[in-house]
């Protein structure tokens, strides 16, 4: 099922309670989009419709950031598919929780469904003022 959102900078919380009314335990969702075009963004919109008091980051230095609630945030842009799978990244995603994956590939979300997961795919792209998401369940 495909569904979009066309949505001014500011109204960000409107995808972020769709997502916390969507997305079940054990959730993958790529974030796909053009540098700033909101991917962090969208994961600290999340956190906040949860009311959560995270400081939330681009984890693309360290990979790899946890929340509360067993929120995992990774970012792969200056990781290779491989690099990824050889740091041990694939197992993290069996840990109970909510992932964020910015910068997932097409090879990356094959993997992922053929292991039997649950991945949402969100395609970002920037227009002026607004964002148009694009969510594949």
């Amino acid at each position: 099922m495909q569904k979009e959102f066309e949505l001014e900078l500011d109204q960000i919380d409107i995808l972020a309670n769709y997502l916390k009314d969507i997305l079940i335990e054990d959730s993958i969702v790529i974030l796909r989009g053009d540098l700033a075009s909101g991917k962090t963004t969208l994961v600290k919109s999340y956190l906040k419709v949860l009311d959560l008091p995270d400081l939330v980051t681009s984890p693309t230095f360290s990979l790899q950031a946890i929340y509360s609630n067993n929120i995992f945030h990774y970012d792969v842009y200056n990781k290779t598919l491989g690099e990824f799978i050889s740091l041990g990244m694939l197992e993290e995603f069996e840990k109970k929780g909510v992932h964020f994956v910015e910068w997932g590939d097409e090879k990356l979300e094959e993997i992922l469904k053929d292991y039997g997961y649950k991945v949402v795919l969100i395609e970002i792209e920037k227009k002026d003022n607004k964002r148009l998401y694009k969510i594949n369940e």
